[in-house]
């Protein structure tokens, strides 16, 4: 895990800040296009509330923690982070955009499409709201339909269908500002059920079509794919907390012995449970003992995981997406690791289910721990970072190439006689000048933004 030659310019740090944990993991890819993790750490989160920053100080507290602990492991310091956003804040719309070109008979090019993208970021959202993504959908060319990649094909009408992911200014800005209390730079901010599905799924199941279930500690998050394409997100304000608290009230016992039930003997499905053990707990300062049924804790445990089945299976019938999943559903978080979870969501459901573990990315000598669903998220942050720091580091090359060759035909030709002698510029070749400069500042100020 902790590989000492990795070169420090090449090592991305993804910082994951839930409900129940706060996670920062460290890594870059290896010459075999794999992820090594060199650094990890985890700390209890104790100042987010359903995935929103709820309390400053603590959640500063946690980052600083998780943060040393990586960089102990990684045996270097971190400047730079790049982090997740979840939480019941986040929204999702669809919007067509229309761009008419001046040229039908010239190519469509990565411009026009960043163009129409562009567009989608001056939609007029409700007080307090901003757009973390816009996905395309699929394009029209005329009147030709559900185009995926409408580069290199000529046309005069440029239509295309938008998945727009929103969420609260004020959400953002708080991890913001925790961030930069602790010393840090924000790269960029990512949603985070699309960084989990980076790390649990295929380009098999993204093409068949699949629902991803993240569920977290407070929150559970919902992505649907079909043909490799983002089609639906939700989040529902239901996670692992609210059983833990159902076992807590039913069984009337304190939280953290009814997290430890949850966790040691939890079941999603009574009906499996056969072999009825009684489950101690010890009592209050000399009172008995408390007694309580394994399979009374499935049934508590059970009418709670079903109700979030229930918005799970809405939000899937409200994509349109219900009977063409053909990859069923995938589920992961730490709220996935209940046993029996998979077979109640197949029953209440009607999908095939698997559980998704972020593993498929990493290089072999991983530590065990990682494998679990509970770093999902992390470790798609992870991969998510680096396939767009990867990105940002190809434009950045192309521009300064491309700024060489610029530079090189102006001092070429500002050696010529332009309207003086000597080689002095006259006033027209100082007009020219002037006229090429701005072009080129534009040209280069202009590029979009390279998550996009």
């Amino acid at each position: 895990m902790n590989d000492k030659t990795m070169d420090p310019k090449s090592v991305v740090v993804a910082l994951d800040i839930g409900t129940t944990k706060v996670c920062a993991i460290a890594g870059a890819k290896n010459e075999y296009d794999k992820i090594e993790i060199v650094g990890i750490g985890t700390v209890v989160s104790e100042g987010v509330s359903r995935g929103v920053v709820s309390n400053i100080d603590k959640t500063v507290k946690a980052i600083k923690e998780a943060i040393e602990i990586a960089e102990r492991n990684a045996n270097m310091k971190f400047k730079i982070v790049h982090v997740g956003i979840a939480g019941q804040h986040i929204k999702s719309l669809h919007h067509h955009g229309l761009l008419m070109r001046n040229d039908a008979n010239k190519e469509i090019s990565e411009e026009d499409v960043d163009k129409l993208i562009r567009d989608m970021h001056k939609l007029v959202l409700p007080p307090g709201d901003k757009i973390l993504h816009v996905i395309p959908q699929e394009f029209t060319v005329d009147d030709e339909r559900d185009i995926v990649d409408p580069i290199g094909m000529s046309g005069g009408r440029l239509e295309a269908n938008f998945h727009i992911i929103t969420g609260q200014i004020t959400a953002s800005r708080n991890i913001l500002r925790c961030i930069e209390k602790v010393g840090l730079e924000v790269a960029d901010i990512t949603l985070e059920p699309i960084a989990s599905s980076s790390a649990v799924l295929s380009n098999e199941e993204k093409e068949a079509g699949v629902a991803l279930v993240d569920i977290g500690g407070g929150t559970t998050d919902i992505t649907i794919f079909k043909d490799g394409i983002i089609r639906h997100t939700a989040v529902i304000p239901f996670g692992g907390n609210v059983i833990t608290k159902d076992i807590q009230e039913g069984c009337t016992v304190m939280k953290d012995q009814a997290e430890k039930l949850k966790v040691k003997f939890g079941s999603a499905l009574s009906d499996e449970i056969y072999d009825n053990r009684v489950i101690i707990i010890p009592g209050f300062r000399g009172r008995d003992p408390k007694e309580i049924s394994e399979k009374n804790l499935a049934k508590i445990i059970q009418a709670r995981v079903e109700e979030i089945f229930d918005y799970i299976f809405w939000e899937i019938r409200r994509s349109g997406f219900e009977r063409k999943l053909i990859a069923g559903m995938v589920l992961t978080g730490g709220g996935s690791l209940l046993r029996h979870i998979n077979l109640l969501a197949e029953y209440h459901t009607g999908l095939t289910t698997r559980m998704g573990e972020p593993i498929e990315h990493l290089a072999h000598g991983y530590d065990g721990s990682i494998a679990s669903p509970i770093y999902s998220t992390a470790v798609g942050l992870l991969m998510y970072s680096i396939d767009n720091k990867e990105l940002k580091d190809a434009a950045e090359a192309e521009s300064i190439v491309t700024g060489e060759k610029d530079v090189f035909t102006i001092e070429a030709d500002e050696h010529d006689n332009v309207g003086g002698d000597e080689g002095e510029l006259g006033e027209d070749g100082n007009k020219w000048f002037k006229k090429v400069f701005t072009y080129t500042k534009e040209f280069f100020e202009a590029q979009p933004d390279s998550e996009f």
